[in-house]
């Protein structure tokens, strides 16, 4: 045999062996990485999601209160938070602050609307905890009575912004102050007599702030120049959306992952006064809220309608975080 071809043999070997190990590494990763995640309970109804930078997720609970936490990797999701926890009612908007070390949570008493939640605290307030301790550390209350907290964003300056959805107010809370103030409150975004109105929000690549609102599917723009409110603009979008909610920026510039209760979550595009909409999946069981992890979206399968409206009947058990490849469609 020729050294040639005891060359070639060994090259050929070699592949083979690389070929091997990338398809072990494969199967690994793609294990490691489950389609969904379960969450504990008969009445979870999962209200919002969020992510740490090392891939935890974590998701609240509309009807039982508390928070779930999901280590990565893993398919089943633990109960971190305990329902009623620090005074907390029902969770809603939830978002990582891992600058200040806490996970913030919107906690609201919505008994009036069919939902008690646990404990018997009144009222809407921020709520903070210990991201490694789970300890509560920062309560504040909103500071209109019938107030619905419904999500957060967190300004450069560390100031938390948050959506009032029973009223067209945006709301900051600054950093190391004890009261919550009305930082924009407006006609402009029409506010339904029934359902929620403001609910996602976000910061844009240009600075300025972007909400939705659930119950009319409108989408808006607010000028922020030295963190003060300015012009509001409605932008318009490329299609009608279902139940805007959860909202955050993605890299790019302009660029909002969206979920939509009506089935789907989104890349949301703005260009001038425009928002144009692609759905990234559809056909999911009312979606609330979207993270990015990764190559990976999570988003909650809230399943609100089977919550509020006795026609739908019981929800479909368990309740799933459920995760779609993030693709390279942008």
């Amino acid at each position: 045999m020729s050294a040639t071809t005891i060359e070639k043999q060994n090259i050929c070997k070699a592949a083979a062996l690389v070929l091997a190990f990338s398809v072990i590494v494969s199967s690994t990763v793609f294990a490691a990485e489950p389609s969904a995640v379960t969450l504990p309970g008969d009445a979870a109804y999962p209200e919002s999601i969020s992510a740490a930078s090392d891939g935890t997720l974590y998701a609240s609970s509309l009807a039982s209160g508390g928070i779930f936490r999901v280590k990565p990797g893993a398919s089943a999701a633990e109960q971190w938070i305990k329902p009623g926890a620090f005074d907390s009612r029902s969770t809603f908007g939830v978002l990582v602050d891992e600058k200040a070390g806490m996970l913030l949570v919107c906690s609201n008493d919505i008994s009036a609307l069919g939902v008690p939640g646990p404990g018997e605290v009144k009222g809407s307030f921020v709520k903070g905890f210990d991201l490694k301790t789970g300890e509560g550390k920062l309560s504040v209350a909103l500071p209109k009575a019938g107030s619905i907290c419904n999500d957060f964003a967190i300004a450069p300056d560390g100031s938390i912004f948050l959506t009032n959805s029973s009223s067209p107010q945006i709301l900051r809370l600054k950093p190391g102050s004890s009261q919550i103030d009305v930082w924009l409150e407006s006609a402009d975004f029409n506010q339904p007599k029934e359902g929620a109105g403001l609910d996602g929000i976000a910061f844009g690549s240009d600075g300025n702030l972007y909400v939705n609102t659930y119950a009319n599917g409108e989408f808006f723009r607010v000028d922020v120049k030295d963190g003060a409110p300015g012009k509001i603009t409605k932008l318009k979008t490329s299609r009608p959306l279902k139940f805007a909610d959860g909202l955050r920026p993605a890299d790019g510039d302009l660029r909002f992952i969206m979920a939509e209760g009506g089935g789907s979550f989104d890349h949301v595009t703005i260009k001038g006064d425009e928002a144009t909409i692609e759905t990234i999946k559809d056909g999911l069981a009312g979606p609330t809220a979207i993270a990015h992890v990764g190559d990976s979206y999570w988003t909650t399968e809230g399943q609100l309608s089977h919550l509020f409206d006795s026609k739908s009947g019981p929800p479909h058990l368990p309740f799933r975080l459920v995760r779609v490849p993030a693709g390279s469609s942008w």
